[in-house]
């Protein structure tokens, strides 16, 4: 996965992807927070049903 900058600088544009993939994820799923994406790295397994890996190399 991206480092913290790289993500946050690309985050709309990852976000926007993800949720045209995924239809079924809300802007609360895609909340990114500094210092809290394992929670929302955790609300996406739960949601999609993937590991942690999977959603890593889906971001």
């Amino acid at each position: 996965m991206k480092n913290t900058t790289e993500l946050m600088g690309n985050w709309n544009e990852t976000k926007g992807k993800l949720k045209q993939k995924f239809a079924m994820l809300t802007d609360s799923d895609m909340l990114l927070v500094e210092g809290k994406q394992d929670e929302m790295i955790g609300r996406l397994q739960v949601k999609l049903g993937k590991t942690k890996e999977e959603i890593h190399k889906l971001i």
